[in-house]
């Protein structure tokens, strides 16, 4: 198979979006379905590739194109397909198809649901941000990276801006101007290996191992690119953009923030960071290893201190990254690893949580744990289910993805690659198993709060079987028993409500599969990712 599926990949979600721009009126009466064909058409390419790739060499670029760009800088069009990147395109296609079959497919009747305002714009928006995320993944060519980890922040930044909450422009601010900044650390690092290396290419400069680069370069190389990839991560203390982000923005925009933008970061640790400058991750592991088990530890407390459920599963995203960014600072092929496997569990589980909590400000019109009244297992027993199932695949139950990825990340912490402290590294598991146990604690007091008790106050079960509708043969709701309904109570009005609707179990659906799938059978995410953990720490010491 040639390059021209990862063209491919990039040029379905961009003909898309050009195409609404050349031909706006035209498509105007097929905008319903229009994003969902597109990222259905880009998702379909992803699962060829995924299922044509040879995984008896997943440390060799595959799928690859390398033609010149910029022939007089040297710079070229280099674009691949390894173990590292493989399952993280194929995340990034499926959670843009589940959001826009989210938003396409939601009841027209409900305010603000089909699309909301300015459809066409949100489905331009979303096809290039699919550009940006896939081509990030997809490059071996250090600008070339640059330019598409940075084409993202326009499109989410209105994304934000536009569709958010009440705080909407303040929080797109603060996240364009926090990347940005980080962005610009980032770029210096790479013009700083490249003017010592002379060249872009990822492979080329993994191959070399530092070659070229003095130790106290490769530090100063790996510190200014470090940066950029932790605010993006985001690392504690540069996390305080997410919180406000992920609480502002729309459902569709907290799933995709959190289930790709923030494996953007990690992954630039896995693909330049570590291979490219190694006697430079060797000297800063020992910090970062500090600054993970901080977030860890942060993000825990943090959301025993929230009541919006948006914001408490935003700051559960800094303690979950942290167990990642611990992943890799042990240099080692276990550590890496877990770091590795806990970012596609994370994309899932946390994409699913975000669902979810949309699926409830949607339902009630406020996130505010204690104000939902609690016994949402009793009002609407399939979403309080889900929600729990959620809950204890992102608190690492095992037989659930969440498990394998921490687990591993502290193994590795256990026993660091040679070289670095392992007193300080043994520290760091205790701590990280401290978070462990505290992220137990938020999410059961979530649970307590949301799933549990008597209803009061925002909902509470409607007794009335006869004015349930009738679902049609075959459908969701008739293969899972009628759908529950409840009431809203707003003074002295009442408005009906759904449990899950059909739309929902659409989306949710496979992210609950691929959450069980990945627990049972980890064996299938780390056949990928562990030849290619090995190599990227060949050289280290």
């Amino acid at each position: 198979m040639t390059g021209w599926l990862s063209v491919a990949l990039l040029a379905v979600p961009l003909l898309g979006a050009l195409l609404l721009l050349l031909a706006p009126g035209a498509l105007r009466p097929a905008l319903r379905a229009y994003g969902l064909i597109f990222s259905g058409v880009t998702l379909a390419l992803a699962l060829v590739m995924a299922a044509t790739f040879d995984h008896g060499r997943p440390t060799s670029p595959q799928f690859a194109i390398d033609q010149p760009w910029i022939p007089g800088l040297g710079l070229r069009f280099h674009l691949g397909v390894d173990g590292i990147s493989l399952p993280l395109i194929v995340l990034t296609a499926l959670l843009t198809f589940l959001c826009f079959g989210y938003l396409s497919w939601g009841r027209p009747s409900t305010p603000g649901r089909f699309l909301g305002n300015r459809p066409r714009a949100l489905v331009f928006t979303l096809l290039v941000l699919e550009v940006g995320m896939i081509g990030t993944f997809l490059a071996l060519d250090l600008l070339l990276f640059f330019v598409f980890f940075e084409i993202v922040l326009i499109p989410m930044y209105f994304l934000i801006g536009i569709w958010g909450g009440a705080g909407r422009r303040a929080a797109s601010v603060k996240f364009i101007l926090y990347t940005l900044l980080g962005s610009v650390v980032m770029l210096l690092g790479l013009l700083l290996v490249w003017a010592r290396t002379g060249t872009l290419d990822m492979a080329e400069l993994a191959a070399a191992h530092g070659a070229g680069m003095s130790r106290s370069v490769q530090v100063l190389a790996f510190v200014a690119i470090g940066v950029g990839l932790a605010v993006k991560t985001p690392m504690w203390p540069l996390h305080t953009w997410l919180p406000d982000a992920h609480t502002e923005a729309p459902t569709v925009g907290s799933v995709l923030l959190a289930g790709v933008l923030l494996k953007m970061g990690t992954y630039g640790f896995a693909r330049i960071a570590i291979p490219v400058l190694p006697e430079g991750a060797t000297a800063v592991a020992p910090w970062l290893g500090a600054f993970a088990v901080a977030g860890i530890v942060y993000g825990a407390l943090a959301c025993l201190a929230q009541r919006d459920l948006k914001r408490m599963i935003a700051y559960s995203s800094v303690g979950h990254m942290g167990f990642v960014l611990l992943g890799f600072a042990t240099l080692t092929p276990v550590g890496v690893n877990g770091a590795l496997f806990a970012n596609v569990a994370h994309g899932l589980i946390t994409g699913l949580l975000f669902f979810l909590a949309g699926g409830i400000k949607d339902r009630y019109h406020t996130a505010d744990m204690p104000g939902l009244g609690g016994g949402l297992l009793a009002t609407m027993p399939r979403l309080g289910s889900v929600l729990t199932f959620a809950a204890i695949a992102s608190l690492g139950l095992p037989g659930l993805a969440g498990f394998w990825g921490e687990m591993l990340a502290l193994l590795g912490a256990f026993q660091p690659a040679s070289g670095l402290p392992r007193a300080l590294f043994l520290a760091y598991m205790v701590i990280g198993g401290l978070g462990a146990v505290l992220t137990a604690a938020y999410f059961v007091l979530m649970l307590s709060r949301v799933t549990h008790g008597r209803p009061s106050g925002a909902a509470r079960q409607q007794e009335a079987p006869d004015e349930r509708p009738v679902a049609p043969l075959g459908s969701a709701e008739s293969l899972a028993g009628q759908p529950a309904t409840a009431t809203l109570e707003a003074g002295n009005a009442t408005q009906r409500i759904d449990d899950v609707r059909s739309y929902e179990v659409a989306a949710w659906t496979p992210l609950v599969v691929l959450i069980v799938l990945f627990g049972l059978w980890p064996g299938l995410l780390l056949s990928l990712t562990t030849p290619v953990a090995q190599t990227l720490l060949g050289a280290l010491p």
